[in-house]
């Protein structure tokens, strides 16, 4: 397995690979690897020739200075994590490798990022975009895989590639669950044990969500969902939305085609969570 810290012999490895013909099979990462991000690189490297897996802390997609210095930095644990898997390359750089300069550029992705994470965190979806475009070009990936559990970062990227014409093809997957539900995250492992016994009532309660679909409307059961979540002592809850599957935005009645998400993001002491469900 190959880790590169630079740009430049970055390049040289996927240009010899290109030259070969070798499929190029693409998960970006901010590190702290657990078994949601391995699923993601067991299917890409089933899928392509190689698996070229980027572990980066992208401090532009932060719009919270303490949450960026707690994020866990663990590369070499997340480097033994990856040879098992197959992983052929990992790029991971420095700040100052993929900013030089300061960041001056700015995505306008429409009413995709003016609800839920956008709403909540301005700027984050500019950051990310920033980043997964840098990376694209760096690594020129013909696929790139990415959890459904940040689905609006999905429709984000999605929304990039079209922007900018990208020849790169995005791989939803599902996403990777505890035994007792909790949604996969590098976040998790911040969570005390008083904290991680009450995490899995956020998917108990988009469960229950989805089953209500036959007897209530999408406002009510925002509502219901709301209320639930609010009763749980220890959540303190940004938001509780029911959104349309593609263009994320709020309905008030049941759509014929798109289908429909449940979407939560709330914190639970110091640790920010977030989750969703397709309910139809």
């Amino acid at each position: 397995m190959h880790v590169f810290k630079t740009i430049e012999e970055t390049h040289r490895y996927i240009n010899k690979a290109r030259g070969l013909n070798q499929t190029i099979g693409f998960v970006p990462t901010m590190g702290a690897l657990h078994e949601g991000h391995l699923e993601l690189m067991r299917r890409a490297k089933k899928e392509n020739d190689l698996l070229v897996v980027s572990i980066f802390v992208n401090p532009i997609q932060f719009n919270n200075p303490t949450d960026l210095k707690k994020y866990p930095r663990v590369l070499f644990k997340d480097l033994e994590l990856l040879k098992p898997i197959g992983c052929n390359a990992v790029f991971a750089p420095s700040v100052n490798e993929m900013y030089p300069e300061p960041v001056k550029k700015t995505f306008d992705f429409g009413s995709l990022e003016r609800v839920m994470e956008g709403a909540f965190r301005p700027g984050h979806f500019n950051g990310v975009a920033i980043v997964v475009q840098k990376l694209f070009e760096i690594i020129a990936p013909h696929k790139a895989y990415f959890g459904e559990k940040d689905f609006q970062q999905l429709a984000i990227i999605k929304s990039l590639v079209e922007l900018e014409n990208i020849p790169v093809e995005i791989v939803p997957c599902d996403i990777v669950r505890e035994k007792d539900g909790l949604a996969m995250s590098s976040r998790n492992v911040r969570l005390s044990n008083e904290e991680r016994a009450i995490a899995p009532q956020i998917y108990k309660t988009l469960k229950e969500v989805k089953t209500k679909a036959d007897e209530m409307d999408p406002v009510s059961i925002q509502q219901w969902g709301l209320e639930q979540l609010q009763g749980v002592n220890e959540f303190d809850v940004e938001y509780f939305q029911i959104a349309d599957n593609q263009t994320l935005q709020p309905i008030e009645s049941w759509p014929a085609d798109n289908g429909v998400r449940a979407f939560v993001a709330l914190n639970l002491g110091q640790v920010r969570l977030i989750d969703n469900i397709r309910i139809i």
